[in-house]
């Protein structure tokens, strides 16, 4: 009889013991491993700077080497990364940085300036293998906007943060502050007063729509954005903003909502817009060129010619998007009359673009 006691008392020992070993506090995660991820030689990386009236004819040799310099020098930082075996975040980060710091772009140091003569700018950027997402929206400080937006995706519980409180997240986690003067440039300010002329001249009883709607029909919207796909088979997208020139009452515009002017999803694609705001928030633009994808099944430049040159049409809608898939197929897709844009795939092929009325040039590297 003791013996029989004494084995069932070791065997109720060892049961409770092996189930201590065997069970994990409940909602730990499962360990992160690199062995679930198989590297591929397949990468890219596209990027624009903007859509709009874009003519030729209003383009000097100087400017246009300009434009095309910064592009590829900023499509270049990116696509390096990628080729090192970086992360697509890392590499939308990197390339959109170089065009928040051009006065070329309306974006970071370029940015357009609002009817109170200051400057407040959104961004965005999401993880398509996570669905993580940051956003920021109305901040005048923070000299690189994009970074913000991917310390709010990474070490907030939140996804769009705003003004005072975003700036005071951006100290927190030692971004670059600058004053508000950084942002301030010869051309943008002698916009805006253009802008007020124009609008002064208006009859009183018109509205704002009825001003808005020739002015942005004739203007460029220099968002900057970036897509890319990295050799893991993940994609990112980000966008960075200075918005619209002589915009009001703290207007903010598509790109820091998710779906609208940024989205990115493994399953389907990695999208960032440029164009009129209210016309790719009204529309979804962004997740509407990844739900054709998704749900219709339908090819990366299926989804993006039917959103953008049908359905964002209609709506009035103008402007542009690129995007990529996880198979390294590319779209740089507008209805304006052009889109700064470029491309670079695995081999470094370089493409280079700003008008709609011819093909964008190839170089190989």
């Amino acid at each position: 009889m003791k013996k029989i006691l004494l084995l069932l008392s070791i065997t109720t020992l060892f049961a409770c013991n092996q189930s201590s070993v065997d069970k994990k506090p409940i909602g730990d995660p499962a360990p992160k491993t690199t062995s679930d991820k198989v590297e591929s030689d397949n990468y890219g990386i596209v990027i624009h700077g903007g859509a709009g009236t874009i003519l030729k004819e209003n383009m000097t040799d100087s400017l246009e080497t300009a434009y095309k310099t910064v592009l590829e020098e900023a499509i270049r930082a990116g696509h390096e990364i990628l080729a090192g075996g970086g992360t697509s975040i890392d590499a939308v980060q990197a390339s959109i940085n170089i065009m928040e710091n051009s006065p070329l772009f309306n974006a970071g140091k370029g940015a357009v300036f609002t009817a109170d003569e200051t400057n407040e700018m959104d961004a965005a950027i999401m993880d398509g293998e996570t669905l993580n997402a940051g956003a920021v929206a109305g901040v005048t400080t923070v000299k690189n906007p994009i970074n913000l937006a991917f310390q709010i995706m990474e070490n907030s519980p939140h996804v769009l943060l705003s003004g005072k409180g975003a700036e005071q997240f951006a100290k927190e986690r030692n971004l670059e502050i600058v004053d508000p003067s950084y942002f301030y440039t010869e051309n943008r300010f002698q916009s805006l007063q253009r802008v007020k002329e124009a609008e002064a001249a208006k009859d009183s009883a018109n509205n704002a729509t009825a001003f808005y709607d020739p002015y942005i029909k004739e203007s460029k919207f220099g968002t900057v954005g970036a897509v890319a796909l990295d050799k893991n088979g993940n994609i990112a997208a980000g966008t960075s903003t200075g918005g619209m020139t002589n915009k009001k009452w703290n207007r903010i515009g598509d790109v820091p909502i998710i779906g609208a002017g940024t989205y990115a999803n493994n399953k389907t694609a990695a999208i960032s817009g440029t164009g009129w705001g209210e016309y790719f928030m009204r529309g979804v633009v962004a997740y509407d060129i990844s739900a054709m994808m998704e749900y219709k099944k339908m090819s990366l430049q299926e989804a993006a010619s039917a959103v953008i040159q049908d359905k964002l049409t209609e709506l009035g809608g103008e402007g542009g998007i690129i995007a990529i898939d996880g198979k390294g197929n590319i779209a740089m897709e507008f209805n304006s009359a052009g889109m700064y844009r470029a491309a670079m795939n695995k081999e470094g092929d370089l493409t280079l673009g700003i008008y709609s009325d011819a093909e964008p040039t190839s170089e190989e590297e």
